[in-house]
């Protein structure tokens, strides 16, 4: 079993005629679909180009995000014939950027959530969930679906929208800045759209349609951070909800993903490092699932179907099997910065001396400059012949000079295998347009460079990612990006363990630091079972309180443990009063230390001893990341321009075009 088990998932394609009669014969837990179907494998290699072009939006706002990202909707290959000429690709680009660069900057916005199904767009307009014929979608010309004020929340907003095969439904999902609570509606189409049904704490949603055509909704109920439980619910004269199935490991969590022919919806059931999948038919979504692989540990695979086939994404086997081609411009900062296109090959290498040895893009937008540089790390920050390659991405004005006396704002994450977020922030313009240089280091533990990366700097290799961060930034100096004076380090959530440790490990390369819902008390947090997410998290950070060696590693980096008397860059951290993901209680015992600290070095430091400032500002609500709130924007940019010795007048001038306070 354990050949055929390695043989089937190393398939990546395989016919599916059959499923049905699984389907109808098969039980739960006695279908398993490696076996049934190990005769008709048909192993093929393929060459993928476009995994992770278009992930799922699922929300991002957690230190836990695991390997729901992971999910590729898009990694079905592309036929050769299909590729357009270089003389194609580029007049495209020059068309994107002449279209950007003659867009009104106060035009740039962040679009929330909309989709497209059959003729219409359906999407938020104000307070209100409405639609609008495709061809009229720019225009003001919409229907009213539902008002969100009915729910009587707190500046709600939508985070997801789904709707029905046949456009009889749709459902939203919604939530407030203030909470990660989230109410699912169900909206009855017709000339007078009604709510038909409202679900609390949902987290992902699909529909199908059953061979009667009576639209059928699954989707995930979250209790205490933990999506364990999926429901199906019908509407109608036919309504019924039931409890379809439950995840009974804590460790593991459940999402749904529909493929992108509608074919089939995939209940996947993942921990950090292992993942199962159950296959519902689309079209008799009543029969049982069926398995496809049961959970073996560290194998994580992801399905996909077109044309009565199902591809198959996963860690194991042979490297040749299927590879993620990545060129320096299928980085994040292309692929996910709204301001800069998508431009994702054919783009002209410039060589400057000044980076000979560590450029490997540039891109010119208007009068910014994108730069992606590859900085020199190694586990011992001492032995350059054992050193990686980290990868930075680096932003600034082309028309800046001596960058050296630029400052300069470095932002790291570093964990559960996530690409460092690079979409575009309004406040991230500004500064750029202000001058400053922006730097985001892609460090071991975060997913740029594949699984393995993620795995270089998780449990007893997580100081790997601190090491890669103090490189990134000397290197960043040593190439004429800023100085220590002028040099600010940012993170929220996970990206604090890194930051925190740093600030510990090496305070002079720095001059401030703000963070947002810190991760910061590894230690503590991790031996607190009664916290819903640590069981979940101990293949990220490990096990202290059974393994001896974890509690001693851990130790050796977590940013509370290891506060010290010394310097320290001035620190701005904002956190949320009820946020579930990192409790306030680890945030507020940072802080006392560390002004302890710093108010114990400064007594020994005598006069003209300039004192770093520790500011915690902790804002009302349960939510763990509140990226749109203009308070905190405005306070941490304050703070920065203070804290390096800015003139700020023109950069909240500038911030007006895109915030309305």
């Amino acid at each position: 079993m354990q050949q055929k088990s390695k043989l089937f998932l190393q398939a990546l394609k395989y016919s599916i005629p059959h499923l049905g009669k699984c389907m109808q014969k098969e039980h739960l837990n006695h279908c398993n679909f490696a076996d049934h179907y190990f005769n008709r494998i048909k192993l093929k290699k393929y060459h993928l180009t476009k995994c992770l072009q278009n992930k799922p939006r699922i929300s991002e706002l957690a230190r836990n995000i695991p390997s729901r990202n992971f999910l590729c909707k898009n990694f079905l290959s592309s036929k050769q014939g299909n590729e357009k000429p270089l003389s194609e690709n580029m007049d495209a680009f020059e068309k994107v950027r002449a279209k950007l660069e003659t867009q009104p900057q106060e035009e740039y916005e962040i679009i929330n959530a909309e989709i497209k199904h059959g003729g219409f767009v359906y999407y938020q307009e104000g307070c209100c969930l409405v639609r609008s014929k495709d061809e009229e979608a720019d225009n003001d010309n919409y229907e009213v679906l539902f008002n969100l004020e009915e729910l009587k929340l707190e500046q709600p907003f939508i985070d997801c929208i789904r709707v029905a095969p046949d456009e009889k439904y749709v459902a939203a999902k919604i939530r407030t800045e203030d909470s990660e609570a989230s109410t699912c509606i169900v909206v009855k189409l017709s000339d007078q759209p009604v709510m038909e049904a409202s679900f609390p704490n949902v987290s992902s949603f699909e529909w199908v349609k059953d061979e009667e055509d009576e639209d059928v909704l699954f989707y995930t109920f979250q209790r205490n951070l933990r999506c364990h439980d999926v429901y199906r619910a019908t509407f109608g004269d036919n309504k019924r909800n039931e409890r379809f199935y439950t995840e009974k490991d804590p460790s593991f969590f459940v999402f749904l993903y529909l493929t992108k022919d509608s074919r089939f919806l995939t209940m996947n059931i993942m921990s950090k490092t292992t993942s199962e999948v159950w296959l519902i038919d689309g079209l008799s979504p009543w029969d049982p699932p069926v398995l496809i692989q049961k959970r073996i540990h560290g194998v994580l695979y992801y399905v996909e179907h077109r044309d009565d086939e199902l591809y198959i994404l996963t860690n194991v086997g042979e490297p040749t099997e299927f590879k993620l081609m990545r060129t320096a411009a299928d980085t994040p900062a292309i692929m996910n910065w709204d301001l800069f296109f998508t431009m994702k090959r054919n783009t002209k290498v410039v060589d400057l001396d000044m980076f000979k040895d560590h450029c490997v893009l540039f891109l010119k937008h208007s009068n910014l400059l994108y730069v992606n540089v590859i900085g020199l790390a190694d586990d011992s920050v001492r032995s350059l012949k054992d050193g990686k390659l980290v990868p930075m991405t680096v932003f600034h004005k082309t028309d800046s000079e001596d960058l050296q006396k630029k400052p300069l704002l470095v932002q790291v994450y570093g964990a559960y295998g996530m690409d460092l977020k690079m979409h575009f922030r309004p406040e991230r313009r500004v500064l750029v347009d202000d001058g400053w240089i922006l730097a985001y280091c892609h460090v071991r533990g975060g997913g740029e460079l594949g699984l393995q990366w993620h795995a270089d700097g998780r449990l007893t290799k997580k100081l790997n990612g601190l090491a890669d961060l103090e490189a990134c930034i000397k290197t960043l100096h040593d190439q004429g990006f800023s100085q220590p004076s002028l040099t600010a380090l940012t993170a929220f959530s996970a990206g604090g363990v890194l930051v925190g440790a740093l600030c510990n490990s090496s305070p002079e390369l720095l001059r401030a630091v703000t963070l947002e819902a810190p991760f910061l008390d590894v230690l503590n947090t991790m031996m607190d079972t009664t916290l819903p997410l640590t069981l979940e998290e101990l293949e990220e950070w490990g096990n202290p309180s059974s393994d001896e060696k974890h509690k001693n590693y851990i130790k050796r980096y977590c940013p509370c443990q290891n506060i010290k008397p010394q310097h320290y860059p001035s620190i701005h951290i904002t956190a949320y009063e009820n946020d579930e993901r990192v409790p306030l209680k680890g945030i507020v015992s940072y802080t006392e230390k560390l002004k302890e600290a710093v108010a114990e070095h400064a007594k020994d430091s005598g006069e003209g001893y300039q004192v770093p400032n520790i500011i915690l500002d902790i804002q009302p609500g349960g939510n763990h990341v509140i990226e749109d709130s203009h308070k905190k924007i405005t306070a941490q940019i304050k703070f920065l321009y203070e804290e390096l010795g800015l003139d700020s007048t023109s950069v909240f001038n500038n911030l007006k075009k895109y915030l309305k306070f």
